[in-house]
């Protein structure tokens, strides 16, 4: 079995910063691509930042220049710092990763439960 915990989300006012976390947990061998999805009201939930195990990373282009992941291959950790907020950044954030384990050798993507980020103008 495979846990994800996030954390991080909250209210801020627009410009500042939040940093979301993504811990994953259990039977994991090794962990592929990890990434950040978001789904604001009234919208599909869309991709935001997706890092691979090498390190190479990809943003959506309305975060570019504003959001980093990164992610801690040691500890099975993802976080998504978030600079310059909009209140267009409203949203529940998810985090999701692929994840090989001792059991199953195919990948398995597993989702973290959500967390609310509000931006205030």
């Amino acid at each position: 079995q495979v846990q994800l915990v996030e954390s991080g989300g909250g209210l801020v006012q627009a410009g500042g910063s939040l940093r979301l976390s993504c811990a994953v947990s259990g039977s994991i061998l090794s962990i592929n691509v990890m990434a950040w999805y978001r789904q604001a009201p009234g919208k599909q939930r869309e991709l935001v930042a997706v890092i691979t195990s090498g390190g190479s990373t990809n943003y959506a282009d309305s975060v570019k220049g504003r959001f980093t992941i990164s992610r801690d291959n040691a500890k099975n950790t993802v976080d998504l710092q978030m600079n310059s907020l909009k209140p267009e950044d409203t949203a529940v954030y998810w985090c999701h990763v692929d994840v090989i384990s001792p059991i199953i050798s195919r990948p398995m993507g597993y989702w973290g439960q959500g967390t609310q980020v509000t931006v205030s103008s």
